[in-house]
């Protein structure tokens, strides 16, 4: 028995060890391309979401199992197995307000539904030209939406699938722009005990274009003619920037799970559109079900970022016999942005 044991255990090994190595060598197979750093419209689709996720260095895709997975991962939902909400605010970088908000609905075998309400705010600032350096008088603020609605679906015991579609819109000052997205993930438990695999495409959707009553201006067709219409309403024409497209896959395992712990280790790679390939990896070690304790890095082998260690803790607490209500904190490195803190309220009934 003790040798079959010690056989299972290392085909597992080897198993985890192969997965890591695939995500690995889709890191550093194209490491040396250009970044593509800020030329994509909506990148608060990237702020990731929940301190749970973000304390395990945000690898999510294949762990996808609370009311975060809204964000990480949709086909995670139909595993939660009850209803969660979730509210989020932080005091992200620059003084900039990030609130999120979402919730689950499991119809049983038909599923999971979700919704959830993500926003990004600026504070007002002065308006200032070259005439005026010091500020023309008026104010101007900027704001980003997304809202959106997510439905899951276990196709096996062990496959399932999930979608999300979104209305993106954004705003600075007069100008406007909208869009809408999906997104598209899979997660399979592969019958080795506790290792997952998740996979998932996010913000797949058409350009956005930004318009308004400040790109209107007035043109003189000829300025070398006296007398003629030197006031001919134009109109700027701003370029189209895509949205944020990421291709993710990752992997997590449970090192143990016992009736009084329980440790999970997770690594994800990320493709996007916008930036290098990169790894986040993780871990959580859950106490009693009740407190747990996680850290995590961020953008491994990215070019162009200022992300790193993330560390996390979290406590659950049950109210009237039923529901549970759980609080998470995490922090987050963002080397010369400083760091940002994180405080989470998730509620499951």
């Amino acid at each position: 028995m003790v040798i079959i044991r010690i056989k299972q255990t290392w085909k597992q090994v080897m198993i985890i060890s192969v997965l890591v190595l695939l995500l690995m060598s889709s890191l550093f197979a194209s490491s040396d391309r250009l970044t593509n750093v800020g030329t994509t419209a909506a990148p608060f689709l990237e702020v990731g979401v929940g301190s749970r996720a973000i304390g395990m260095g945000g690898a999510f895709v294949a762990v996808a199992n609370d009311v975060s997975a809204l964000y990480w991962n949709p086909a995670g939902l139909c595993r939660i197995g009850h209803s969660e909400a979730v509210f989020e605010r932080v005091e992200w970088l620059a003084g900039i307000d990030f609130n999120y908000l979402g919730a689950t609905i499991p119809f049983g075998r038909w599923g999971t539904a979700g919704f959830f309400l993500n926003a990004m705010t600026v504070p007002k600032m002065e308006v200032r030209t070259v005439d005026f350096p010091d500020g023309t008088g008026e104010e101007y603020d900027a704001s980003s939406l997304a809202v959106g609605v997510s439905y899951s679906l276990g196709l096996t015991d062990r496959f399932s699938i999930g979608f999300t579609g979104k209305y993106i819109s954004e705003r600075i000052w007069h100008e406007k722009t909208s869009s809408i997205a999906i997104d598209i993930g899979t997660l399979y438990f592969t019958g080795i005990k506790g290792l997952r695999i998740g996979a998932a495409i996010t913000n797949f959707g058409p350009s956005m274009q930004m318009e308004g009553s400040d790109l209107i201006i007035y043109y003189d067709a000829d300025p070398s003619i006296d007398g003629n219409n030197d006031r001919i309403m134009g109109r700027l024409i701003t370029d189209e920037w895509p949205l944020p497209l990421n291709m993710q896959f990752g992997i997590a395992y449970d090192i143990f799970d016992t009736k009084f712990s329980r440790l999970t280790v997770a690594v994800d790679a990320f493709h996007p559109i916008n930036n290098t390939e990169s790894i986040n990896a993780g871990c959580e070690l859950s106490i009693m079900n009740m407190l747990y304790a996680r850290a995590g890095y961020q953008a491994i082998g990215q070019q162009d970022t200022e992300e790193g260690l993330t560390l996390g803790a979290g406590i659950k607490y049950k109210m009237f016999g039923q529901s549970n209500i759980k609080f998470d904190y995490a922090y987050a490195d963002f080397g010369l942005l400083e760091y940002v803190n994180r405080f989470t309220l998730r509620l499951d009934f």
